[in-house]
């Protein structure tokens, strides 16, 4: 028999494109459409309307290959991101400001988080998994801010360099950074193997102190070498085939490591790309050679088989109560705390209420944390399915809410500092 692998490379890729043109024409970043399209290909839609075809289409014999192709996706976009995260121009001279509103916008959905789960875990919680491990879970999730698609509503709308701008993305990196690190820590908490509580102690203290010894190790030796490879090979920022290979190599050996400590690729993969030198040029070949494969070719596997792992079940009866508590309590959090920290640092209520909207986007981050749980068995495909219709729900409102809170000054603000520049 045939392997179905390149044709589902073709379905997933044109629904992909399709949904994300379809989005674009709403003035919504593409990838939510992507987004949308693995609900589209997955059993709520394509499977619900044409079950024969989608059984055949996608086989449960034939996704290792996907999952495989997916891995690699998610491994190359967070090295990227990694190596993107930077402090905006501007935010050291607001850098206190910036620490209020991501520690807010943080600390409100977190505890709000941990307010609502009592609620939701009986109903929503795999069998096997303790109240807190869910719980901070849940929490983690619901805190988590998109930086790479906020960074896209900006420049999109013309206000990378606005104030709102500048500070949101300064707020976003530093929170961003503070949820992965608790997201390793709770997937550690949870290990593996026969559940029992010494041997959980065990894998949450390899894990940890394996995560502290590879953070060490790649900003104690790895960055050295690194930059000192780049400013001897890469003058010009654009590396060769073999500098090229070399920090594929470092990548792919960040998120072997952090797969044996028995956490996600993912979180090697970031660690590393954030151990290179802050150069333009050489962000520029990153994404330039690497993020367009990652976006375009392999990420929409990625989202197609999260869109596998949906039901239907989330959306009837009693989960339509848990979906609509889930999502007041993401969108008020971060809307509240982002606002609050603004507001305290001095700025007006339009900017704090724009750039707390800016915090509650969410998009392809929060799907890839919702994915590493999943994986380590925090939740199940009932809750995965409802913290991804908040993810794309709270990321469609964000274009809105910031045209409503920062109307057109802040782009003019912002062309002017372009100008300028």
């Amino acid at each position: 028999m045939h392997s179905p692998l390149l044709l589902q490379l073709v379905v997933i890729l044109v629904v992909a494109r399709l949904c994300g043109v379809l989005l674009r024409r709403f003035g919504q970043p593409a990838v939510i459409g992507e987004m949308a399209a693995g609900i589209v290909l997955g059993p709520i839609v394509f499977g619900a309307v044409f079950p024969d075809a989608h059984a055949a289409l996608f086989p449960e014999s034939s996704l290792g290959a996907l999952t495989s192709l997916s891995t690699l996706g998610l491994v190359l976009f967070m090295f990227v991101v990694g190596a993107e995260l930077r402090t905006p121009d501007g935010v050291r001279a607001q850098l206190r400001a910036a620490g209020w509103v991501s520690a807010l916008s943080v600390l409100l959905p977190f505890g709000a988080s941990l307010a609502v789960a009592p609620w939701l875990y009986p109903e929503l919680a795999p069998a096997g998994v303790g109240f807190w491990p869910f719980a901070l879970f849940l929490a983690t999730a619901l805190s988590i801010t998109a930086f790479p698609v906020m960074a896209r509503i900006l420049k999109d709308r013309d206000m990378r360099r606005s104030r709102v701008g500048q500070l949101a993305l300064g707020s976003a990196a530093i929170a961003d950074v503070a949820t992965w690190i608790l997201l390793a820590l709770v997937v550690a908490l949870v290990g593996t193997g026969d559940g029992t509580a010494g041997y959980q102690q065990a894998a949450f203290l390899k894990a940890a102190l394996g995560l502290l010894a590879l953070a060490v190790l790649v900003f104690g030796l790895l960055k050295p070498v690194y930059a000192r490879l780049l400013r001897t090979h890469a003058q010009d920022g654009e590396p060769s085939a073999t500098v090229l290979a070399a920090l594929l190599v470092g990548m792919l050996a960040c998120a072997a490591l952090t797969e044996w400590l028995e956490l996600h690729a993912v979180f090697g993969a970031f660690l590393f790309g954030t151990c290179l030198p802050r150069d333009d040029r050489l962000l520029h070949a990153l994404t330039a050679r690497l993020e367009h494969i990652a976006v375009v070719l392999l990420m929409p596997i990625f989202f197609a088989l999260a869109g596998l792992k949906t039901t239907g079940d989330a959306f009837s009866g009693a989960a339509l109560a848990a979906l609509a508590l889930i999502l007041v309590t993401a969108v008020a959090g971060k809307i509240v705390g982002g606002a609050a920290g603004a507001r305290l640092a001095g700025n007006g209520w339009r900017d704090s209420l724009a750039t707390g909207a800016l915090m509650n986007a969410r998009g392809l981050m929060e799907l890839i944390v919702l994915k590493v749980g999943l994986d380590a068995g925090l939740i199940g495909p009932q809750l995965f399915t409802m913290l991804l219709a908040m993810a794309i729900l709270t990321t469609v409102m964000t274009g809105p809410l910031l045209g409503l809170f920062a109307g057109r000054s802040q782009a003019g603000e912002a062309g002017l500092a372009r100008s300028r520049a």
